[in-house]
């Protein structure tokens, strides 16, 4: 009797030991496929970078003053994110402010986005 528990002892513990096996398993390919991921966004985040300073050094080609160039790249990011905002599907006019547009244009707020971009 005492022979056939220690088998049976044996036997599960074998069963957990392939169960980890598994576990250790699914979680190597979890990290494998983060790692990937972290190094495409981090490519993806160099070439935006590097267009970035392109298109900057561009505008300083240009026979802007200071104080245009100043007013354009702190406008610039508002304006970007609430261009994002609208292409997400919510409003961004005064009237309807954050609540969502349901895939219809919204006069206002193109109106109003077109004012910030002028």
């Amino acid at each position: 009797m005492k022979d056939r528990n220690f088998l049976d002892s044996v036997m599960e513990f074998e069963r957990q030991l392939e169960s980890l096996q598994q576990q250790y398993n699914d979680l190597k390919k979890y990290v494998a496929h983060m790692v990937e991921d972290h190094q495409a966004i981090q490519t993806e985040n160099l070439h935006l970078r590097r267009r970035l300073e392109e298109l900057l050094s561009n505008d300083t080609s240009d026979e802007r003053s200071e104080n245009e160039k100043m007013s354009l790249l702190d406008i610039g990011e508002g304006y970007d994110n609430l261009a994002r905002l609208y292409q997400e599907g919510f409003h961004v006019c005064h009237v309807h402010f954050g609540s969502s547009r349901k895939g219809e244009d919204c006069l206002f707020c193109l109106s109003f986005l077109n004012k910030q971009n002028a």
